[in-house]
């Protein structure tokens, strides 16, 4: 399941990178993921009445929200990718259960 998903933000983000001329080396990857936590934070705050809204409706917040989580998401799978980190058998010895396959 994680090693499909992985495989599919790859992509992606291979592409991106190329379209753009950007080097994925080993600090971007770490440095992305931080750059997407603050993004996800500042959703997270316009969301919750933290942070102004800028315009924004409840349905956009929403879909900022869910986007910026996405993103988290994608670049955790990368960052564990690029270091060759076994997110299946960590998920299942700190949250005590098997990914299903499928």
């Amino acid at each position: 399941m994680l090693g499909k998903l992985t495989e599919q933000f790859e992509a992606a983000s291979a592409t991106y990178a190329e379209t753009h001329g950007m080097i994925r080396d080993p600090d971007w990857f770490l440095l992305k993921l931080q750059e997407e936590m603050g993004e996800l934070t500042q959703a997270w705050n316009r969301t919750t009445g933290r942070g102004r809204k800028k315009g924004r409706s409840d349905e956009d917040l929403s879909r900022d929200l869910a986007d910026e989580t996405a993103d988290l998401l994608g670049h955790v799978l990368l960052f564990a990718r690029t270091n060759r980190l076994d997110l299946a058998s960590a998920i299942e010895r700190k949250w005590l259960f098997r990914l299903e396959e499928g």
